[in-house]
């Protein structure tokens, strides 16, 4: 409230607030930093700006065809999109570029979650982790990774990865990556999967029955997690060799606690006859993923 008080250098003018108009004000000040903290933070006022957000960005990466390279650049421009790629846009990345082979890996489930994560998962269908020596495996100078153009993954194929008594397994494996190699004659084959359902897959419990170590130099390329050798556990069937044409005891692979699995082999030449051995296999189980902006659909 306002009080006229008179004194001797003349008239002034001293106004007190009441406590009830200064506790009102005091209020609305609180309100409006809140305000502008939840602007700044979203760039939108309205009540769920980020569902408007995602459908956006949904509908925009579907009109590229999921673009490979455009949500890598999105990904890493702030916290925010990094965020909302690893909860949304990687996972539908994944399941329109391989939608059978998603759909095997999680039984159709629609919001189904995936060993190590659906960055992971985008990561394994679309790179090639290179390779470097192991102790199961001598290479001269290291192979680097690389985004690969096309691969194609296969069920069919990952059969040959598994001992008899895993073949109920869901593995799907790509066919090897060929490297040239200059200090041998062969070419370096690299290759990679996932199993579907790892944590309760018999291959996960035959390496814990057997008590197999985890590495303690090698970590999964698309996940960062430890992992197993499968030399080391002697679970590489020599099927495996006949599926990547390398000779018996030429390969070597790696699975992590997730599921991935990364390897590599030494390819040698095929005939004729040999490379048409084994085609003609479920091509309902197999699926190819291209990195370019047209995708090639599993036939």
């Amino acid at each position: 409230m306002g009080k006229w008080n008179v004194s001797g250098d003349g008239l002034v003018i001293i106004y007190r607030q009441s406590p009830r108009r200064s506790s009102a004000i005091h209020t609305r000040r609180k309100m409006n930093q809140s305000q502008r903290r939840r602007v700044d933070q979203t760039g939108d006022s309205s009540e769920n700006p980020g569902i408007l957000d995602e459908r956006l960005l949904v509908l925009v990466f579907g009109s590229m065809r999921w673009d490979i390279h455009a949500l890598c650049q999105t990904a890493s421009l702030n916290t925010k999109s990094r965020a909302l790629a690893k909860r949304l846009l990687w996972r539908e990345l994944c399941v329109y570029r391989a939608p059978r082979m998603i759909a095997s890996l999680t039984n159709g489930a629609a919001n189904a979650r995936i060993g190590g994560g659906w960055s992971a998962m985008a990561k394994l269908l679309f790179y090639c982790c290179g390779c470097q020596s192991s102790r199961h495996f001598e290479l001269g100078d290291p192979s680097p990774g690389h985004l690969a153009k096309e691969t194609r993954f296969s069920k069919t194929s990952g059969r040959s990865f598994l001992v008899n008594k895993c073949r109920g397994d869901v593995l799907y494996v790509s066919d090897p990556c060929e490297h040239p190699s200059g200090d041998r004659g062969d070419d370096l084959g690299i290759y990679r999967g996932v199993f579907g359902g790892f944590m309760k897959s018999r291959t996960r419990a035959c390496l814990i029955r057997r008590q197999v170590g985890l590495e303690e130099r090698v970590k999964c390329p698309y996940c960062g997690a430890r992992v197993w050798s499968m030399t080391a556990a002697r679970l590489i069937p020599k099927s495996a060799a006949r599926r990547l044409g390398s000779l018996d005891g030429g390969s070597e692979y790696f699975v992590c606690v997730n599921g991935h699995l990364h390897g590599a082999c030494w390819l040698v030449p095929l005939s004729s006859e040999e490379g048409s051995e084994g085609e003609g296999g479920d091509r309902d189980e197999e699926e190819e993923v291209a990195t370019g902006n047209a995708i090639a659909n599993g036939s």
